[in-house]
């Protein structure tokens, strides 16, 4: 062999660019997996689908939870002015010389508006402020399924509403000396967990209206905190209010899921004039299903609008 053919034969071993019988180049995938070309990298495994889905919810849920701990002043507001409100209608009852079981009610509502606005401030109005801040392109130019960003954002809000919950039951418990009648933990823990659940998948639902409704979203918002705390009974029993009280329990997740919670924590206090807490436990079944079906539909036709018209991503439309 000449010297030049033993040149050549080394250099097509070592894969020097630009010669003879080198391999082909390892295209890396976008998770990471090596592939050979464009086409290998795009065909996705189910598994890689799910996975990429999954890294998606955990980094929409980051932002919320390590939030927590950036600005720790927000962590004493957070828990103290729900502490007061509150506080202010306990003494009120205290000075009507209402059944003590209606103080229970003030503090476990006061617990579960913490999930409320949360569902209103940062799920239902979420996707609207990101149009405004220039985010939403990237969620439909990203390789995964929106819903996953909306399970990210619920579960991040899951942590931080729980943690102004715990506080608002366990202290306004022990200071106002609230006293517990509860018969049947398991349902009470299954009523609390649907209850989150039909909560969120509301607020899911309400992202992409909000969304298609633009400037609206802040009216809406508003609309969706006093109101639905008087027809939802957050602070009395919804009973007492008759048909629009039967109306809430059909409608609004927060009204049923605290009626059946305040009936199971509360047993000794008798009928409320409300469906029994099973039943309201298969109300809440349903919601659950049917927010989470609406939910994923309105994001499928708010993408298809969004690709063909291109309206959904344009500022203040």
């Amino acid at each position: 062999m000449s010297g030049l053919e033993a040149t050549k034969s080394a250099a097509s071993r070592s894969g020097v660019p630009g010669q003879a019988g080198r391999r082909p180049p390892r295209v890396r995938a976008f998770v990471g997996a090596p592939s050979s070309g464009p086409r290998e990298s795009a065909a996705w495994t189910r598994r890689r689908i799910v996975a990429n889905n999954l890294h998606s919810v955990v980094g929409r849920a980051y932002p919320r939870v390590r939030g927590l701990t950036r600005e720790p002043s927000w962590i004493l507001f957070e828990m103290l002015l729900p502490f007061l409100t509150t506080s202010a209608f306990v003494f009120v009852y205290r000075a009507l010389d209402a059944p003590p079981s209606y103080i229970g009610f003030v503090v476990l509502g006061g617990a579960m508006s913490a999930f409320w606005l949360n569902v209103v401030w940062m799920m239902a109005a979420q996707l609207y402020w990101e149009k405004d801040q220039g985010n939403l392109e990237l969620y439909f130019a990203a390789p995964m399924n929106l819903m996953s960003v909306l399970f990210g954002m619920a579960a991040g809000g899951l942590v931080m509403s729980s943690t102004r919950a715990v506080v608002v039951l366990v202290v306004a418990t022990v200071v106002y000396k609230v006293s517990f009648s509860i018969d049947q933990w398991g349902l009470l823990l299954a009523v609390f967990v649907l209850t989150l659940a039909a909560l969120y998948g509301f607020g899911m639902m309400l992202a992409s209206l909000f969304l298609m409704w633009g400037r609206e979203a802040w009216h809406m918002t508003q609309l969706m905190v006093e109101p639905v705390y008087f027809v939802s009974g957050l602070n009395f029993p919804v009973g007492r209010l008759g048909m629009l009280g039967a109306v809430a329990i059909a409608l609004i997740p927060l009204a049923v899921g605290l009626d059946a919670m305040r009936q199971l924590a509360f047993a000794s206090t008798g009928p409320t004039g409300t469906p029994s807490p099973e039943i309201e436990a298969l109300i809440l079944i349903a919601m659950t299903i049917v927010f989470t079906i609406l939910a994923r539909w309105l994001l499928h036709s708010m993408e298809i609008r969004a690709r063909q018209e291109g309206r959904l991503t344009v500022r203040w439309r």
